[in-house]
């Protein structure tokens, strides 16, 4: 099983940045597909954003698309998200989720895709 940490969540003004931290430990990090996800208060976990294990695939959500930036350094064993324009909406814990996959191209975009959680961060956005 992989050991997923994030970092890098806290409190910003809307229309600021940050960028989230993923780093992956515990086995290989070879063919391992990554995604991000976030939970607001009262609202159901829910998808951001993917990434393939080669980095060559992503995908976003439409309510993130144009503001945020999925990336991941293999010879680092870590994802990122950089989040750009952030929204009073876009206060979450966001988490970051991994499984392994067969092939380097492929992306998962669902909750029960993935087996492997992090404990999920805190980002909150101020009007």
């Amino acid at each position: 099983q992989v050991h997923l940490v994030e970092s890098g969540g806290g409190l910003v003004q809307a229309g600021g940045s940050l960028r989230l931290s993923c780093a992956a430990s515990g086995r290989t990090f070879s063919g391992y597909a990554m995604g991000w996800f976030r939970q607001a208060p009262g609202k159901e976990r829910e998808f951001v954003a993917a990434i393939s294990w080669s980095g060559g695939k992503i995908y976003l959500s439409d309510s993130v698309k144009g503001r945020f930036t999925i990336s991941r350094d293999n010879t680092k064993n870590t994802m990122y998200l950089l989040m750009n324009s952030l929204k009073p909406e876009d206060t979450a814990v966001y988490y970051c989720a991994g499984r392994f996959a067969d092939t380097g191209g492929s992306y998962f975009l669902l909750e029960y895709d993935y087996p492997d959680w992090g404990q999920g961060t805190q980002v909150t956005v101020s009007s």
